[in-house]
């Protein structure tokens, strides 16, 4: 069940945050974390650059959006070429002119040859108006096919590490958002510094949370996928791994389900550096800003709880869904 934008707001404004805790606000007040073994140090919630971001029709109404994030506090944008085929990235351009030194800089690559992905990413450079960003990421992993692709000698992995080695790039990354088992091989095989995965609570899948023999594993549903908290999640922790969350509200499908701040609050609840949030208003960013400054992590019987009632009601749909959305 979808709500609107306005009904969004109308549920965020119930709760204890005022906007008042917004405008006197600091932007070093909006939480931080080290981004994994990167050493960055990022805000908890990312400015996102995706279709949500497309949605300002309008360009000085996205300029603005973009310099309004970062004067709250924002300090990671993410972006990608796939984006609008690389207007996403001009219009971030426009502001990183002037904003580039305040901002983590994260772009994304869609391509896989080596050729096509070297020409694209040089582009993305001059609409980014920058001479280095601070992430490329191989953008939406999604089988094992396609990682084999990816793997190719020469291929966009390839023109990755070379970049990275040019300083063209401080740091490399792979997301996914369609099947986690080949996430966490992707994740097992290769140098990543950095990793973006679906995570919310409704993509959990567990009955009740505790495996066959009564530990802590999850038990998933043998009718669903595991999920990327389950399987890829622990991947990128245990090799130190910089991870941003993505889809936390499962592109507005759980809004109505959970007050938002919960949903948000799960996935920033789990062992990741920040999430990426999609705000399509000026209304939007206040309030996601709002709340990630009143954030505090969710206790585990609270998560345990969310997730197994989304996750009982969304998680086979959102499955479906994900295996073939393009964010773009």
């Amino acid at each position: 069940m979808s709500i609107s934008r306005r009904q969004f707001l109308e549920q965020t404004a119930l709760g204890s945050l005022t906007a008042a805790a917004v405008a006197g606000a600091e932007p070093s007040k909006l939480p931080t974390r080290i981004l994994g073994k990167t050493g960055a140090r990022v805000s908890l919630l990312a400015m996102g650059g995706g279709s949500r971001f497309l949605m300002y029709k309008d360009e000085d109404k996205a300029l603005q959006a973009l310099n309004r994030a970062f004067d709250l506090g924002i300090t990671y944008m993410d972006t990608a070429y796939g984006y609008g085929n690389g207007l996403s990235e001009e219009r971030v351009g426009k502001v990183m002119k002037t904003r580039r030194k305040d901002v983590f800089l994260a772009t994304k690559i869609n391509k896989r040859p080596g050729d096509e992905a070297q020409r694209i990413l040089e582009g993305s450079m001059k609409r980014l108006q920058t001479s280095q960003v601070d992430l490329i990421h191989i953008h939406s992993l999604t089988d094992e096919a396609d990682l084999a692709e990816i793997e190719k000698k020469g291929g966009v992995l390839d023109v990755l590490h070379k970049l990275r080695d040019q300083k063209v790039t401080r740091f490399i990354g792979i997301t996914s958002h369609t099947d986690p088992a080949v996430l966490a091989k992707a994740l097992e095989r290769h140098d990543f510094d950095c990793t973006q995965m679906s995570l919310n609570a409704a993509l959990v899948g567990m009955k009740d949370g505790k495996g066959k023999d009564g530990g802590s594993k999850m038990l998933i549903n043998e009718k669903m996928k595991p999920s990327f908290e389950s399987i890829a999640l622990p991947v990128a922790n245990k090799k130190k791994m910089g991870v941003i969350a993505m889809k936390v509200y499962a592109q507005e499908e759980l809004l109505g389900q959970a007050p938002p701040e919960k949903l948000l609050y799960y996935s920033l609840s789990l062992p990741v550096s920040l999430a990426v949030v999609g705000m399509p208003k000026l209304d939007h960013i206040e309030e996601n800003v709002r709340m990630a400054m009143a954030f505090k992590p969710l206790p585990k019987s609270e998560m345990k709880q969310l997730s197994q009632a989304l996750s009982d009601k969304n998680k086979a749909a959102l499955d479906l869904y994900f295996r073939d959305h393009v964010d773009a």
